[in-house]
């Protein structure tokens, strides 16, 4: 049969997608240039393949979902060398540029800048990679290389002669970088860069760039001149509210809090505290509602295929059916009946389930979040509103706890992620170990290098790194343990961990404690394993578990 032209429809679906990214309506955005990939056939369609999900994952890398983003742009690297025009290649190179650098893997991000500098591209794009180049080198303390570069281009204030806005902004960022390199050394000569590029920013209204070169003056006079340090906050703080972003928001506040006291502190203190809370729950918010539309849109795909495949069938049968008697026509529209039956129950069934999974998920992130942050967040607003914040300890103190809770509700999130399980998934699961690893406690692993991970099955492995997860958590909530061993081995086509720590669990804890064990047995028995419990006071805590591979 020959395959349909989805051309027409790809384009279009493109087309909008384009306007909503433009108009700011990523989510939406997203659910077009997703419907658009799973039309595309990358062998024809490779140019619209390649451009969907690169802006699918620009969406995901400002949504702040780094590991996504990166998952998504990494299928369009086998059709980068079929397109002829480079720009596609450099846009995809500088995009996972972007994602490594905002994790801090700094070599990786220098491999794809290099290789977004070495296509043949314009001048003004060229430009924009070397100092995203010099960013990654400053963030290196490669002071003389970044300064290197900076000052090169420096010289040459035509980047962009067709539009004076546009060349005027890359200009800035030039002398920018080279101030933040002079503030990274503690030199002096930092302000006079940052003056200048406020100059240009001001005059051409690139009010994005201007939160950044605020923020870095305000930090250049932190130990020189308070006063001024916390102007320059201020001016930071007021651009952000005007463009509403939130990130901007707290770094802002973060200084402001630094340089302020007295009712102005309180209110700063205040004003951060809600903002993280809103920010935090908007990013969870928008976690779920990408992974609904990803699960709706993978199984329209599965769905679509199951109806061609019937489609096909039914006029094979047809076929036949036109020299065999009567008989064989009932059989066949009862067939066709229950089939009819089966898929529309199937589907409401799945409907069910897909709905049944999205609530509970969003009620246990909720009750996490309550259980964890509500009584941390309510002792704080008290704190700030009855302290005398005149005493720099009282300060310190309101700022500790800040940064508490924003770690906590960093961790929070990070355990509400989605699970990688494939080829990066004994790194992504000794990623989570490790997390709990403190100066106070020591976490060895045994085993876990000698595990041929890629021929687990996918739900084995997601209930294996929650089961661990819920141990560690458990752990920590619940015991003084210094030491925490795991060993992993197969036993009988069976893989076996045993778990050990040296923690003493108290009396108050245990009914929470017999809760979190309860979650692990449930998870274990789904997948037909077993578990052995051994609590003894003296020795800690053991507990071993065992599922069929």
């Amino acid at each position: 049969m020959k395959k349909a032209d989805n051309s027409i429809e790809i384009k279009n679906l493109i087309d909008k997608a384009d306007l909503l990214f433009d108009n700011n309506q990523n989510t939406s955005a997203y659910y077009y240039f997703n419907k658009a990939v799973l039309l595309c056939n990358p062998r024809k369609d490779y140019v619209e393949y390649v451009y969907s999900l690169s802006c699918m994952g620009n969406i995901k890398y400002l949504q702040g979902d780094f590991i996504n983003s990166e998952a998504i742009l990494t299928k369009t690297l086998p059709y980068l060398k079929k397109i002829k025009k480079p720009r596609y290649a450099w846009y995809v190179y500088v995009l996972l540029g972007d994602n490594y650098y905002s994790t801090d893997d700094y070599s990786n991000s220098l491999l794809y800048y290099k290789k977004a500098l070495n296509l043949k591209q314009s001048n003004f794009k060229k430009t924009k990679v070397l100092i995203y180049i010099a960013a990654v080198y400053i963030e290196q303390k490669k002071y003389e290389k970044a300064e290197l570069i900076l000052l090169v281009l420096s010289k040459k204030k035509d980047i962009y002669l067709k539009d004076k806005k546009l060349n005027d902004s890359e200009y800035a960022r030039i002398l920018y970088h080279l101030g933040l390199s002079y503030l990274r050394q503690g030199k002096l000569e930092a302000i006079d860069y940052f003056n200048r590029t406020l100059k240009i920013q001001l005059e051409s209204e690139d009010y994005d760039a201007l939160i950044e070169t605020y923020k870095s003056t305000a930090l250049f006079y932190q130990n020189i001149n308070l006063k001024k340090s916390k102007q320059y906050a201020k001016e930071a703080y007021k651009i952000s509210l005007k463009k509403n972003a939130i990130s901007n928001k707290i770094v802002s506040l973060k200084l402001l809090i630094e340089t302020s006291e007295g009712a102005e502190l309180k209110k700063y203190s205040q004003e951060y505290l809600k903002l993280h809370d809103s920010f935090n729950t908007a990013k969870l918010k928008a976690k779920n509602q990408f992974a609904r539309i990803k699960y709706d849109y993978n199984r329209e795909q599965e769905e679509n295929l199951q109806l061609k495949a019937q489609t096909i069938d039914n006029e094979l049968q047809l076929e036949r059916q036109k020299n065999r008697n009567f008989v064989l026509y009932i059989i066949i529209s009862l067939i066709l009946s229950l089939l009819t039956f089966l898929y529309f129950y199937l589907k409401l069934k799945g409907k069910k389930q897909k709905n049944d999974a999205i609530f509970e998920s969003d009620r246990r992130i909720s009750k996490h979040l309550s259980d964890e942050l509500t009584n941390d967040v309510y002792q704080t607003l008290t704190y700030a509103e009855n302290c005398d914040f005149q005493k720099d300890e009282n300060k310190e103190k309101l700022l500790s706890d800040l940064d508490t809770i924003y770690s906590r509700t960093r961790n929070i999130s990070k355990e509400h992620s989605l699970i990688s399980t494939d080829k990066n998934y004994e790194i992504a699961l000794k990623e989570m170990i490790s997390g709990f690893k403190t100066p106070e406690l020591n976490i060895i692993l045994n085993g876990f290098d000698l595990i041929s991970w890629d021929n687990i099955e996918k739900n084995k492995k997601i209930i294996l790194y929650r089961v661990l997860q819920e141990l560690f958590a458990n752990m920590k909530k619940h015991s003084q343990a210094t030491l925490v061993s795991i060993n992993i081995k197969i036993i009988d086509k069976n893989l076996t961990i045993i778990f050990n720590d040296n923690g003493v669990r108290t009396k108050n804890s245990t009914p929470n404690f017999k809760n979190g064990l309860q979650n692990v047995e449930n998870r274990i028995k789904t997948i037909n394993g077993n578990i052995i419990f051994d609590k003894n006071s003296e020795k800690g805590f053991r507990i071993s578990f065992s599922f069929p591979l």
